[in-house]
């Protein structure tokens, strides 16, 4: 069973391919939509349907740029919280070992 194309879903994506746009029968004759074809109109759509295309790739890699930024600032934000942690955690060893060094001279 052959398929016929939609505008979904043509048979092929190339314009050069695809069925000539035509009238259909139940519209009068010298209704507003003549049917006209314009020279260099293939390329044109080639060039456009190819521009198209790499839209959702040109999307695709700024939303991956965007991803990872974030991530690196994440990351940055991370080590930041893990230097303070581990600044707190060596003034409090230097001032126990301030105060131990204190008490053995005192005594």
């Amino acid at each position: 069973m052959k398929r016929i194309g939609t505008i979904d879903r043509p048979l092929t994506h190339d314009p050069r391919n695809q069925a000539p746009m035509t009238i259909p029968m139940s519209e009068p004759v010298g209704s507003a939509t003549p049917d006209v074809t314009i020279i260099g109109a293939n390329d044109s759509r080639q060039n456009r349907t190819r521009e198209m295309q790499l839209i959702p790739e040109a999307l695709a890699r700024a939303h991956m740029h965007d991803r990872m930024r974030e991530v690196d600032a994440d990351r940055q934000a991370v080590r930041l919280i893990s230097a303070r942690r581990m600044q707190r955690r060596a003034e409090r060893a230097s001032m126990r070992a301030r105060r131990a060094l204190a008490m053995a001279v005192m005594h």
